[in-house]
């Protein structure tokens, strides 16, 4: 599935994901990483990294390009 920003917002506030597997069965190339949701964008050009809150409140965090992501540097932010 090809994800941009504007199809996931879509798929997003439509959801009503209750767990990973709920997440994955929408858009498959999900990972859950640190307690926080990733999500490949622009077909893993990007990374929209998404902090759950509850089942219908997610908070995007940050949009990064795949060499910003792979420094990690976002890990230990925003618990």
């Amino acid at each position: 599935m090809k994800t941009d920003a504007l199809n996931w917002h879509r798929i997003a506030k439509a959801a009503q994901w209750t767990c990973f597997r709920d997440v994955c069965a929408e858009i498959p190339d999900a990972d859950f990483v640190d307690g926080r949701l990733v999500f490949n964008i622009r077909q893993n050009r990007f990374r929209l990294i998404v902090l759950p809150v509850s089942r219908r409140t997610l908070y995007i965090k940050v949009l990064l390009d795949h060499k910003a992501y792979d420094r990690k540097e976002w890990v230990n932010k925003w618990t």
